[in-house]
């Protein structure tokens, strides 16, 4: 884009730029979105068909969820990219419904390349359907139903419907029945209203076994095993320390080199080593935890001396796990072993080491926190579990949002008819061209 300065070019845009407006620009961002919305369309209700998407390093999801296919996209057309913001947005705010989003936004943008061909404006066009979103949040509010946590028969079909299509039909009455399960078991009560916080639920995914082997434990799952072979594999009435630095001993900041001249001095050095392994074991010991949950390493002597103290320990476990559990436990994550103290602990019933799918993990349950709660999937195969993984994720989210608004509509796409039949008749009443939008 260049502008004239007597008879000198003035360059505004980098040169090579493109430049588009007009209806030209209308229909090009009309077509991109259009597209995106036509590659999520034949995924749409209980017939939709999968896609497989192979991304370029050859890795392949199987799934008929909108939003996981528009995000594996690698979609570059700025109008394209505002269909998928749409997705994205209606997946956080209600986890299901991300086709839906794209295929109406797609529909409405036809409808409005059409009354741009009959030259209506753009601003008449979207002042049209911002009156037409106002009209539908009241005839919504005359065709919903009121729903109580108590529901459990709706609730059920609630989170059934969530799940069709998305590769967990054969055993949707079980897997609802632990989301619907989960979902209520983390409800808490918030200045009069209920909330409900998924981020208390955690999904924890291992191949093998059948889908109906999934089950749903009232306490925490850490996919680790015990760091040592002579710790316990059952500890009860549970004091966790749950540590954020390596349970090993510290090198220095600066690069440093120590000369040793004789074997006294190799042996000096060894034992202030291990000395500093067991004073940080021992201040652990006498803050009187009895389970250690580590984010980083443990050191094969620290191992030693909390085997021998009876101290069950694992570690390397990810940061949400052990911000969860902190939450469950209600115990604090400890940044300093040398500052660890019995007020930094949390509490649980029982830890147990168990074998899931011939990996050992650890069950924390009766946690002081009983609105912590994990969903253990089984599945044949890595596309299985993910794809079950996802399908919980949309139907626990639209359990928890129903139980908080308690209100739902019906399903099978009988709203949508009622709203446009309504709609038609609304347009009928207005004067002024938004009518035609």
């Amino acid at each position: 884009m260049a502008a004239q300065l007597g008879g000198q070019p003035i360059f505004i845009l980098r040169e090579g730029t493109e430049r588009s407006k007009g209806r030209e620009a209308q229909n090009n961002n009309i077509m991109a979105a259009k597209a995106v919305a036509n590659a999520v369309r034949t995924t749409l209700g209980p017939k939709g068909m999968d896609k497989m998407l192979v991304d370029g390093l050859g890795d392949v999801v199987i799934t008929n969820d909108g939003v996981t296919i528009l995000r594996e996209m690698d979609i570059e057309h700025p109008a394209a990219k505002m269909v998928v913001e749409v997705a994205k947005t209606q997946d956080d705010e209600v986890g299901d419904g991300t086709t839906t989003a794209a295929v109406l936004a797609g529909e409405l943008l036809k409808v409005a390349e059409d009354l741009l061909d009959q030259d209506v404006h753009p601003t008449i066009i979207a002042s049209g359907y911002r009156l037409a979103a106002e009209r539908t949040s009241e005839i919504l509010k005359t065709i919903e139903r009121t729903i109580t946590e108590d529901d459990e028969d709706l609730l059920l079909k609630i989170s059934e419907t969530a799940m069709t299509g998305k590769g967990a039909e054969s055993s949707k009455d079980k897997l609802s029945k632990l989301v619907v399960k989960a979902v209520k078991s983390v409800v808490e009560i918030e200045g009069g209203k209920k909330v409900v916080d998924i981020d208390n639920i955690k999904i924890e995914k291992k191949v093998g076994g059948s889908i109906v082997d999934s089950e749903l434990i009232e306490g925490m799952v850490i996919d680790k095993e015990r760091v040592h072979p002579n710790m316990p594999k059952v500890v009860k009435d549970v004091k966790i320390a749950m540590i954020s630095e390596p349970v090993e001993f510290k090198k220095t900041e600066v690069d440093a080199e120590i000369n040793i001249t004789s074997p006294d001095q190799l042996q000096l050095f060894l034992d202030q080593e291990e000395k500093m392994l067991k004073n940080m074991v021992d201040n652990i010991i006498n803050s009187g935890a009895n389970v250690v949950v580590c984010q980083k390493g443990i050191d094969d002597m620290a191992q030693h001396y909390m085997s021998k103290a009876g101290i069950l320990a694992v570690r390397r476990v990810k940061k949400s796990d052990m911000e969860k559990l902190s939450r469950a436990s209600g115990g604090a994550m400890v940044t300093n072993i040398d500052e660890i103290s019995e007020s930094d602990l949390g509490h649980a019933d029982m830890a147990e080491e168990k074998k899931i799918g011939g990996d050992s993990m650890l069950f924390i349950t009766g946690c002081k926190n009983p609105k912590a709660v994990s969903i253990i999937i089984r599945g044949g195969t890595e596309h299985v579990v993910d794809s079950l993984e996802r399908a919980l994720e949309d139907a626990l989210r639209v359990v928890g949002v129903v139980i908080e608004d308690e209100k739902l509509v019906a399903g099978g796409g009988s709203p949508e008819v009622e709203l446009s039949l309504r709609l038609s008749e609304y347009a009928a009443t207005l004067k002024g061209r938004e009518q035609l939008a």
